[in-house]
C-alpha cells in the first residue's frame, strides 16, 4: 500500500452556477472549450459524457454550462484538423479522449497532439486535457498536456479544473 499514490486535487469541486459565475465575472467572456476524439479512436463515450447536456453520474455536461462555448467535433479527428478547429474557434481548452490503448496508441497521439499544438501555436496553445481508462494521471508532463483525467471522471471535474487553470484568481484579473 505505501506504494500507491494518490493524486491529491490541487481546487475545489465547484457547483455549475460557481463555474458559471467565475467565467462570467472574472473572465468576463465565454470560456471555449473543444472536445473530440483523434486519430482511429471512434469511441466517443467518454467525451460525449463531458461535453453532452445529458451528461454523466448525474452531472449534466459541459453544454448545460451557460458561460462555457462548447463544440463536440466527435470521432475519427486527425490532429490536424484539432489545431487547425482550435486555432479557428480560439478555443480556451481542447478535451480529447483515448480509449483505444492497443501497442499504447493512445500514449502515442497523446504525445503528438502536444507536439503538434506546440509546433503550431507555442505558448499560445490551448490548454491540452485527455483522458480515459487506461491514462494514469500522473503522466501529464510526460506526455506534454496539461490534465490527464482517468476512469470515472465527472464533467463538474472537468468543469472546475477548467476554472482553475484558466480563470484568474479574484482580484488578478
Amino acid at each position: 500500500l505505501d506504494a500507491v499514490q494518490v493524486e491529491e486535487r490541487a481546487y475545489p469541486l465547484l457547483s455549475p452556477g460557481e463555474v458559471n459565475a467565475a467565467v462570467k465575472t472574472r473572465l468576463r467572456r465565454s470560456l471555449v472549450v473543444l472536445g473530440a476524439c483523434i486519430g482511429t479512436d471512434a469511441h466517443t463515450v467518454g467525451i460525449d459524457a463531458i461535453l453532452n447536456l445529458k451528461g454523466f453520474a448525474g452531472e449534466k455536461g459541459l453544454e448545460y454550462y451557460r458561460e462555457l462555448q462548447v463544440a463536440n467535433l466527435g470521432a475519427q479527428v486527425s490532429v490536424p484538423e484539432l489545431v487547425h478547429a482550435a486555432r479557428a474557434r480560439k478555443a480556451d481548452a481542447v478535451l480529447v479522449s483515448q480509449v483505444v490503448t492497443q501497442r499504447d496508441a493512445h500514449l502515442r497521439n497523446t504525445r503528438e497532439l502536444a507536439g503538434a499544438f506546440r509546433e503550431a501555436m507555442g505558448e499560445s496553445r490551448p490548454l491540452l486535457v485527455v483522458g480515459g481508462p487506461r491514462f494514469d494521471p500522473a503522466m501529464a508532463a510526460d506526455l506534454g498536456v496539461d490534465k490527464v483525467f482517468g476512469r470515472g471522471t465527472t464533467p463538474g471535474e472537468v468543469a472546475s479544473y477548467l476554472v482553475h487553470a484558466l480563470v484568474p484568481e479574484e482580484g488578478s484579473a
